[in-house]
């Protein structure tokens, strides 16, 4: 059984619904290729925004394809330089969480929802899944060695037949453990 895979850190950034991106970009408007992500069909984008909450604002990335619901991503830290809560949540699962407003060039929106930091995760084709002794939604253990080494607990496994291996975490979490993205980490269970 396999136990080692890659790992990779995500930064501040945001999904837009089909109806956010036109607010923000103007009607009709696609989004440029940056570059293409590990996880297959998504994207970074050229376009950036501005995210404004009670105490502050950051200007973050917008990741690509859209949406059909726009999701904030962001660290505790910057969910505190915000002044929203930072509600710890898998990808996709915005209801009960804070919004703010997004400042793009042609519009803004004001969210009433949306803002999350991401649920440490792993994604995994079925496939590899297999190969790992693991299914979608099981929750491991994952150990990274080295002079910051340590162990993250209740990583979510994501598998599906659009996932490609990767372990995601938050710069907070990934510079806590000392990582590069491409580093091996091993999951213990």
């Amino acid at each position: 059984m396999k136990t080692k895979l890659p790992i990779a850190m995500s930064n501040k950034h945001i999904h837009l619904s089909k109806e956010d991106l036109e607010v923000l970009f103007g009607e009709g408007y696609e989004l440029t290729k940056k570059k293409d992500l590990v996880q297959p069909g998504q994207f970074a984008a050229e376009e950036r925004v501005e995210i404004v909450g009670p105490k502050g604002s950051l200007k973050v990335r917008v990741l690509g394809p859209v949406r059909k619901n726009t999701q904030i991503e962001v660290s505790v830290t910057d969910a505190f330089s915000l002044g929203v809560e930072s509600v710890i949540r898998k990808s996709g699962d915005i209801e009960g969480t804070p919004g703010l407003k997004v400042v793009g060039p042609k519009g803004e929106v004001e969210l009433d929802k949306g803002v999350i930091v991401a649920a440490r995760h792993i994604h995994m084709h079925t496939d590899e899944a297999k190969e790992y002794g693991v299914k979608d939604g099981d929750i491991v253990s994952v150990k990274i060695d080295g002079i910051r080494g340590l162990t993250f607990h209740n990583v979510l496994v994501r598998s599906g037949e659009g996932h490609k291996l990767e372990m995601h975490v938050d710069m907070e979490e990934g510079n806590a453990a000392g990582v590069k993205n491409g580093d091996l980490v091993e999951i213990i269970k």
